[in-house]
This record gives C-alpha cells, structure tokens and sequence, in this order.
C-alpha cells in the first residue's frame, strides 16, 4: 500500500451505492504521488547558499502572509522569527503543509487537512516562542545552542555495546 505504483489496484468492498466511487477514489488520491510543481522540500541542513536565499525569500513572504491572514500574535510567531531555528523549521514545515495542500490532483481535502492542523502548530509555535523568551523582553534572546557530546568514552562504549534483550526471555 506504501508503494505509489499499486496505488490505482485498491480494492474497495462495494455495496452498490454511488459513493462508493467516490470513497474508492479519495482513498486511491491519498497514496497517490503529488502530481503539479509544489517545489521542492528541503532539508535545511543540507541547502546552498542560492537555495536557502530562494527559501527564505519564499519563506519571509509566506510568514508575513500567515501572521496577518490569521492575526497571529508575537506570543506565537515573534518579530525575530527568523532568528530562531525551531521556530524557523516549525513554519517552513506548515508553509510546506499549505503550499501541499493545493497538489492540483487533490480532490478538495488539502485545504481542510491544513486547517484542522493549523491549531496544532500554531500551539507548537507558542511554545517554541515561550521557550525562546523574546515576547517577555520585548527583545530579541539569542537562544544558546546545546551540543550533544557523542565522541566521548561512555558514549562510545555504549553504542559499541549490545541493549537488546536476549534470548534468556
């Protein structure tokens, strides 16, 4: 079922009712690849430099028209959105979602699914601006990345080391 060419061999049990194609056919779209140019989802790790200037270019437009389309607060994207990259990956994935959500193959769906997923993020983000501490300052604070050590000695001896439960069970 997660292979997109079966997509079209759905057997969907029919009682003879008109919806039932209907119901076969939203069923079918929903593995189907996107058909259209939705543009490409990167990766920001792994973006050029010309492909991060095109995204944020994108990305700046899109988020000055969610901020003023649904009247968000700074409690929930703050001026400095920019600055901070879970806020950052939180709406490029919603831009993404959107952007999606219009696939020219949808059967009208799309745009539901975005807004019944829209509360969610917009909590998400609260909470990632709550967290960043800007909205209470009234200013910009420089979030203060923590590293992961994983070249140490009891890191690498537990990676090297086997944790799954033996055949004594």
């Amino acid at each position: 079922m997660g292979n997109y060419d079966d997509v079209e061999h759905f057997d969907i049990p029919s009682a003879g009712a008109d919806d039932d194609e209907l119901t076969a056919e939203l069923f079918r779209s929903a593995f189907r690849a996107p058909s259209g140019s939705q543009g490409t989802t990167y990766r920001w790790r792994d973006m050029s430099p010309q492909q991060a200037e095109s995204v944020w270019a994108a990305l700046a437009d899109w988020v000055r028209w969610l901020v003023a389309t649904y009247q968000l607060t700074t409690s929930v994207v703050p001026d400095c959105w920019w600055k901070h990259p879970e806020i950052v990956a939180e709406l490029y994935a919603l831009q993404r979602a959107e952007q999606a959500s219009y696939a020219t193959d949808d059967a009208g769906f799309g745009p539901l699914a975005f807004h019944e997923r829209l509360p969610h993020a917009v909590e998400r983000l609260r909470t990632h601006t709550r967290t960043a501490g800007c909205v209470g300052l009234q200013t910009h604070k420089e979030p203060a990345p923590r590293v992961l050590t994983v070249d140490g000695p009891d890191f690498i001896g537990w990676q090297t080391a086997h944790h799954q439960l033996g055949s004594e069970f």
